[in-house]
């Protein structure tokens, strides 16, 4: 008869470590997923849900950021419709709007006009922060660009030099150049969450473009409209795994 302690102490942490193994690696994948696409998911949410067409309100979001850009005495800048995302674009002094917010009358359509006049309101008052971030994202073009380059040229100069020492620093040195995208991403944060909470939200409340009962939809709005960086960061992120598959 087999003694029912050496039963157990045949089972070794080996073992149930390797058992388990497939378990963590898929709830690792999962929450991988999650990080990259959870943030995207919700603001894409946020805006279809408070996008919803209001007959009620007064006027669109283009006429919305017309009217608070000359408000503010900025008739330089222009309004402007785009399928690349809302943004203000301080090169060409443009506000550009997604077509659903630039004609759209909707909580969504509100709160985002507002959102990117604050952008060019931090531009006109030339606020260091929002200089910083300008500088940094207009670099970013260049060094994604070098990234690339390195990470296509790494296969031909391996095959010339035949040294998988250098392979692997030219590999490694052109993740770095891609995560710079990420730091960049994150940076905008303090510029995006002033855009939104320190400018849109007061005008908005204090001058009644909204009503009380849809400020706490706007309020929705905005964090969603600030946190649109970090999607975009997280999605240079799974850009960077694309790469390090290839």
């Amino acid at each position: 008869m087999v003694r029912k302690d050496a039963c157990l102490s045949a089972t070794t942490p080996s073992d149930v470590f390797g058992s388990a193994m497939p378990i963590l690696v898929t709830l690792g994948f999962i929450m991988l997923l999650a990080l990259v696409f959870g943030p995207s998911l919700w603001v894409k949410h946020v805006f279809h849900k408070y996008g919803v067409e209001r007959p009620d309100l007064p006027g669109t979001g283009g006429e919305l950021a017309r009217h608070l850009l000359d408000e503010a005495k900025l008739t330089d800048v222009k309004v402007e419709i785009t399928d690349k995302g809302d943004h203000y674009d301080p090169d060409a002094r443009a506000v550009r709007l997604l077509p659903e917010h630039h004609d759209g009358r909707s909580v969504a359509a509100v709160a985002v006009a507002a959102h990117e006049v604050s952008h060019a309101v931090q531009h006109a008052y030339g606020e260091p922060a929002f200089k910083r971030r300008h500088e940094l994202v207009r670099q970013l073009v260049w060094v994604e660009r070098l990234a690339v380059g390195v990470l296509l040229l790494s296969p031909v100069m391996f095959a010339v030099v035949r040294a998988p020492g250098v392979f692997v620093l030219e590999i490694a040195a052109a993740f770095a150049l891609m995560a710079i995208g990420v730091v960049v991403h994150l940076v905008t944060l303090p510029v995006e969450f002033d855009a939104s909470f320190a400018k849109a939200l007061p005008v908005l409340e204090q001058r009644g473009y909204l009503s009380p009962q849809d400020m706490p939809a706007a309020r929705s709005v905005l964090k969603a409209a600030t946190f649109t960086y970090v999607a975009a960061a997280l999605a240079t992120l799974l850009n960077i795994l694309r790469w390090f598959r290839l």
